[in-house]
């Protein structure tokens, strides 16, 4: 059987790691993806709230392939699969034909079938998207001391983050680290009871994939910080003004969201199962029932760990996926012959603020500081290029010692949601 045209669509974590663990495979690589760079998603919320620049956390899809021959990148619009005919459709482009398919195309926000949510409520998922969360909140800096004089109105310097899984920690920790002692020294009109952070978790408990006695503390750390966590509260609308939860409503127009994710719908165009969440139901080897050369991988698979427990959509996941792939490709292993995908668990590592942090390594719990220079480390791995690295500690040091962030500039015409 004929292998040697292999298309990847999605130059994100997973994507990435399948394409360059083909390097020395005797294949073509076709690399599709809507944008020209590959983003660590992990630290977006950094941008968004002016701690790092988006130059730090991307870098182009064809640099990083430039020395591998075997990889072309392409830049497009993905609209459909035809597996009948073996060939991604893609706009203004002709039909991209395939032996095999890795399918990598991440996902989106999901607003619990409220798609008009979106405009008041934002998410975080791309560096437009980051981009125009920052604007808006330092606009709102810029607002509320523009009517700081004449009115009592809080309201613009409420914040109201939907979601407690790290996303919405991290946001909520930077945002509250930022917003009252970075911004508020340039802003000599405000006061520092008039930055409110408010974390909403519809469940339980905040950061539920981690164990109970580190969801306390990341609730305890931030408290502490002037955070105030809503537990138990779950969203029934969300307007321009405001977010009703549960018995009452809070008046904003800061409302970001951080509340569960909906896969791409270019995966229904394989025609397979898919979850309620849009995943496809993979098999054990990552393919698509009916197919065996069609892997789908990443935020995109519904795939479950040993104990049937469905695993979540981190970026390891995805890079673990994609090298399995990358190894069936490579020695041409028949479907008979595949080992099922098994997920090795390195650890969990959240961060909420300078210097607090939690992680799980097995049964070993670690928080604070320990935890912090953890995260810090871990991520400095994984960016990409020597001058992301070094750009992105060198901010990091300077915001430690002095607690300015170096990117608060307002591009206007990136802020889509603000009034």
């Amino acid at each position: 059987m004929n292998l040697t045209r292999v298309v990847i669509i999605g130059g994100g974590f997973g994507g990435l790691a399948a394409a360059q663990a083909l390097r020395e495979a005797e294949v073509d690589i076709t690399l599709i993806d809507r944008t020209n760079h590959h983003l660590f998603q992990p630290l977006l919320y950094q941008v968004a709230t002016a701690a790092l620049s988006p130059g730090d956390i991307a870098w182009p899809l064809r640099t990083i392939f430039r020395s591998q021959r075997n990889v072309r990148v392409v830049m497009g619009e993905v609209q459909g699969i035809d597996r009948a005919a073996k060939q991604v459709h893609a706009t203004d482009l002709p039909p991209i034909p395939y032996d095999v398919l890795i399918v990598a195309v991440g996902a989106r926000h999901a607003y619990f079938d409220h798609p008009d949510w979106e405009r008041s409520a934002p998410g975080l998922k791309t560096l437009a998207d980051a981009v125009a969360l920052r604007a808006r909140m330092l606009l709102a800096f810029e607002e509320a001391e523009r009517h700081a004089a004449t009115s009592d109105d809080t309201a613009p310097l409420t914040f109201v983050i939907v979601g407690g899984g790290p996303t919405g920690v991290e946001l909520a920790g930077a945002m509250a680290e930022i917003g009252r002692n970075a911004m508020l020294p340039d802003f000599p009109s405000l006061q520092r009871r008039a930055v409110k952070i408010l974390l909403v978790e519809a469940g339980s408990r905040i950061l539920s994939s981690f164990p109970p006695d580190l969801s306390a503390n990341a609730q305890g750390t931030l408290e502490s910080m002037g955070v105030t966590v809503l537990v138990n509260q779950a969203v029934r609308d969300v307007r321009p003004n405001g977010v009703a939860l549960d018995g009452h409503v809070i008046e904003t127009r800061n409302i970001i969201w951080a509340a569960g994710n909906r896969a791409s719908p270019l995966l229904g165009s394989l025609h397979v199962p898919l979850d309620k969440a849009g995943r496809v139901l993979v098999r054990p080897d990552l393919t698509v029932p009916g197919d065996d050369w069609v892997f789908v991988i990443g935020d995109a698979a519904a795939v479950q760990d040993g104990q049937g427990h469905p695993l979540p959509g981190v970026a390891p996941v995805a890079m673990q996926e994609g090298q399995y792939v990358a190894t069936i490709i490579t020695g041409r292993t028949p479907p008979m012959n595949r080992v099922a995908f098994r997920y090795f668990n390195r650890g969990m590592l959240a961060t909420i603020g300078r210097a607090k942090a939690v992680a799980q390594f097995g049964s070993i719990h670690v928080s604070g500081l320990v935890a912090w220079l953890l995260w810090c480390t871990v991520h400095i791995f994984f960016l990409i290029g020597f001058r992301n690295r070094f750009r992105v500690v060198s901010e990091w040091i300077w915001y430690f010692l002095t607690f300015k962030p170096g990117a608060r500039l307002i591009d206007q015409s990136q802020d889509r949601h603000h009034p």
